[in-house]
C-alpha cells in the first residue's frame, strides 16, 4: 500500500467534468484506488463515490493505492490532480 496527499487546485472542486477525468485515469490500473479527505474515503473509480465526497478547492486528499501496479497508480493520480484536471 502506498500513499500521498495532494490539494485540489481546480477552482471549482471535483465536479462532474474533473471527477470523470479523475476516474477515467484511476480505472487504467488494476489496484484499488482510494482517495480520503476528512473522515471520507471515496473509490476514486466511481465518479459518484468522488462526487459524494464534496471536494472543494483547496482541499487535501490523500491518495491510497493498494495492488499489483500501485506506485505507478499513485504517480499517476498525483500527476493528474496537479496537472488540474483537464482546466
Amino acid at each position: 500500500m502506498v500513499s500521498e496527499k495532494v490539494v485540489i487546485r481546480n477552482l471549482t472542486g471535483l465536479h462532474l467534468r474533473p471527477a470523470g477525468i479523475l476516474c477515467n485515469k484511476a480505472i487504467l490500473y488494476k489496484s484499488r484506488i482510494q482517495f480520503r479527505i476528512g473522515n471520507t474515503t471515496a473509490n476514486a473509480k466511481s465518479v459518484l463515490s468522488v462526487l459524494g465526497a464534496c471536494v472543494k478547492c483547496g482541499d487535501e486528499i490523500e491518495f491510497i493505492c493498494e495492488g499489483e501496479d500501485e506506485k505507478e497508480a499513485l504517480k499517476a493520480m498525483v500527476d493528474v490532480v496537479e496537472s488540474g484536471l483537464g482546466e
